[in-house]
């Protein structure tokens, strides 16, 4: 079992490495309204986004993989900033094609106290914020801040959305300016 799990791990790795090189770009841009989803929950709770509409600024931190290296250094950098988040009211979420088990078992090892949401079912919302992968069946690195309004405020796609100050800083900007 070990074995098998070491090996879809690194078969999942090596997809997420080679779908960085040719990443699809998102159709969505500043101002649109942000698809709305329901997803399973690390939490063990389903999430919808729209139940955020007037209560929080929402990140939505789409990564390709579980325990892999950027997505491992993007999670841990949102809960190393989580207070801030917390602080300008923001609710952080971290989504991907894995399913829920294995999220709940990386953001226990990393003790991740933010909600990781399992696309794995139908991949439909990838595909609806446009960062699908359908080659390799994960979504692209990608991250989007939603206001309280339920409109796209920012958007960083690729390797450079494992920095997350751009999402705090596009969070404080909505904050002070609400």
């Amino acid at each position: 079992m070990r074995k098998l799990r070491l090996l879809l791990l690194a078969s999942t790795a090596a997809a997420a490495l080679m779908a960085q090189v040719n990443p699809p770009k998102t159709h969505l841009k500043v101002g649109d309204e942000a698809p709305d989803f329901t997803l399973p929950s690390t939490t063990g709770q389903k999430v919808k986004l729209s139940d955020f509409r007037g209560k929080k600024t929402v990140v939505l931190a789409f990564f390709p993989a579980a325990f892999t290296g950027g997505c491992t250094t993007e999670m841990l950098a949102y809960q190393a900033g989580i207070a801030k988040f917390e602080g300008i009211d923001a609710q952080v979420f971290g989504i991907s094609e894995d399913f829920t088990p294995s999220q709940k078992e990386f953001a226990e090892k990393h003790k991740l106290t933010f909600p990781l949401l399992s696309d794995f079912s139908k991949r439909q919302v990838a595909q609806a914020y446009g960062v699908f992968i359908q080659d390799v069946g994960i979504a692209n690195r990608a991250t989007f801040v939603v206001d309280k309004e339920g409109k796209i405020q920012y958007i960083e796609e690729g390797k450079t959305a494992v920095d997350v100050s751009g999402a705090e800083a596009a969070c404080s900007r909505l904050h002070h300016k609400g």
